[in-house]
């Protein structure tokens, strides 16, 4: 006899994800090509809590190997990178009349996300991660990596977006 009672099966498991995947993404899509207003002064917020929270798992529970730790360095360095790239991928005007900043997430920019979180759902089952498989590491130091991934990834989109509206206004308000 395979599994309990109360074991879910791997495939309803995988139909569940799909499903809230799909759902989400078909939320996230409506917005995509929208222009909604941006608030520059607030951009440090999402990646100030998200960086709070990074340092809280680091203190809490630090990597245990050295390996993990450099692991984390380099997931921190791809995420800036990827963070950066997406947020050239997000459309800024400013309205020179106004000085309002606007924004609007390009079809490519979704995408980006969408092939992201396709690659880490499919990291899942994958064989070879866990503590017997190829890296030889704990779901923690899996999870501390995918923590300074993320950081990165919010941290510099924000940056970039950062710097780009303020450049912007200041062309805006040149001319």
């Amino acid at each position: 006899m395979q599994g309990s009672a109360g074991a879910p099966k791997p495939l309803v498991t995988y139909v569940i994800m799909a499903v809230v995947l799909v759902i989400v993404l078909g939320l996230r899509m409506r917005s995509v090509g929208r222009e909604r207003p941006l608030k520059v002064g607030r951009l440090w917020i999402i990646p100030a809590i998200y960086l709070a929270v990074a340092v809280a798992f680091f203190v809490m529970t630090p990597p245990a190997r050295p390996l993990e730790w450099g692991l984390s360095l380099i997931a921190l360095a791809l995420g800036a990178a990827v963070g950066w790239q997406r947020g050239r991928l997000i459309h800024i005007a400013v309205d020179p009349a106004t000085e309002a900043v606007r924004m609007k997430q390009s079809m490519l920019g979704f995408l980006f996300i969408v092939v992201l979180v396709a690659l880490k759902m499919g990291m899942r089952s994958m064989p070879g991660f866990g503590n017997n498989g190829l890296l030889h590491m704990s779901p923690q130091g899996l999870t501390d990596i995918l923590v300074a991934l993320m950081l990165g990834l919010l941290g510099m989109q924000r940056v970039e977006m950062f710097l780009r509206a303020r450049r912007l206004l200041a062309e805006a308000r040149q001319s």
